[in-house]
């Protein structure tokens, strides 16, 4: 997830009772609550494909969550007994209170990574196995409408909180305004949280003119923990519905194409609990299409095939995977597909390689796709 939608649950946790503690608990909790993301330092040791390696690695496993939980509390339980003795004053933070709220903001992160598709790895470092929830795209808008709302109610009770609230829900707002400007098909539904969003935003800016807290205090930020686990809920039967037709049209292209399934995933679009993204991987292919929960329009004529190299251009392709670049993408890829033009190859082939979860090769887009020059075979 996004380290908007991380720092909101971090506030919220907080302020559902885990802030009564220990002094600085709401601070901890939000530090805690995003520090898995401290991977990104790898970038400035290597380039982007080290970070691909690296990023939801050890950070985001179960003993780097203990890990985290232990030391960012360790820190500032430290740091406070050093600046209390040199003030002459005494100390204020419970540690044990303070470990426990960090333990569970902690636990937040990887679990919430786990719930899209990007994946986690929490059995590192004795295993790599990426784990995917496949319910919640990477960002979510009303994740962040649900949680921020209540915790701007409940946080925004001096001038410069307002003002960081402010400045937080334009960027939010713009970011849904550029998304809903596209022309793919999840645009539209892009728009409809763009909507909902707008209406979101007024309603609690008209709220908090009625005073800083007019809710229930932390039974408030309980209850929007709760709506988050209730819409979570709903998203997981939504992807049961759709994995279902994934399902079933996948054994109709295997049938028809008399191939053999290796595995298919029903993956999460942008603002939409209707709209799924599938990918079908069989022997020979890999399939892509899009089904909507509890319609049957969705046939063979809307599947996109991509058929996997063979003869010389799988020898080309197993030449580029020597490459580092390729071997980073390979390793988190979870559909990878490489394409290569074969027809005129002197000196040096392109093999274009992606992951098909979000891209597709020869289209550029980040760390998800790569292409790697080939020395062409010899006549």
């Amino acid at each position: 997830m996004d380290n908007l939608a991380h720092s909101l649950v971090g506030l919220t946790a907080a302020k559902a009772g885990l802030d009564k503690l220990s002094p600085y608990a709401t601070s901890v909790c939000v530090v805690s609550a995003n520090i898995a993301d401290a991977d990104f330092i790898t970038l400035f040791f290597g380039d982007r494909w080290t970070l691909l390696q690296y990023h939801r690695g050890i950070t985001h496993s179960i003993v780097g969550t203990i890990a985290i939980g232990l030391i960012v509390p360790t820190f500032v339980f430290l740091f406070e007994r050093i600046v209390t003795r040199m003030r002459g004053r005494p100390p204020k933070i419970r540690f044990a209170g303070l470990l426990l709220a960090s333990m569970i903001a902690a636990a937040t992160h990887p679990f919430m990574d786990w719930t899209n598709n990007y994946g986690v790895r929490p059995l590192l470092p004795w295993s790599g196995r990426w784990f995917y929830g496949d319910l919640v795209f990477i960002a979510d808008p009303y994740i962040w409408l649900g949680l921020g709302a209540v915790a701007f109610l409940l946080t925004s009770d001096k001038r410069w909180k307002l003002i960081g609230w402010s400045f937080i829900a334009a960027i939010a707002t713009l970011v849904l305004i550029g998304a809903s400007r596209q022309t793919d098909p999840e645009a539209f539904a892009v728009r409809i949280a763009l909507a909902i969003w707008t209406i979101g935003i007024i309603v609690a800016v008209s709220l908090r003119r009625l005073g800083p807290k007019p809710l229930l205090g932390s039974r408030a930020a309980m209850i929007a923990l709760a709506s988050l686990v209730l819409y979570w809920t709903g998203l997981a039967f939504a992807h049961g519905r759709a994995s279902a037709q994934t399902a079933s049209l996948a054994a109709s292209i295997a049938h028809e194409h008399h191939e053999s399934l290796i595995k298919t995933a029903t993956m999460p679009t942008e603002a939409s609990p209707f709209r799924w993204q599938s990918v079908v991987e069989s022997d020979v292919a890999f399939y892509k299409f899009a089904v909507i929960v509890g319609s049957d329009k969705s046939s063979l004529d809307d599947v996109t095939k991509f058929e996997k190299p063979t003869g010389k251009t799988e020898q080309l392709v197993s030449s580029a995977e020597q490459d580092r670049r390729a071997q980073a993408l390979l390793g988190f890829a979870r559909f990878p597909l490489a394409r290569v033009n074969t027809d005129n190859c002197i000196g040096q082939v392109l093999v274009q390689m992606a992951d098909l979860r979000y891209t597709e090769p020869g289209r550029g887009r980040g760390n998800f796709s790569v292409n790697i020059p080939v020395d062409c075979p010899l006549p």
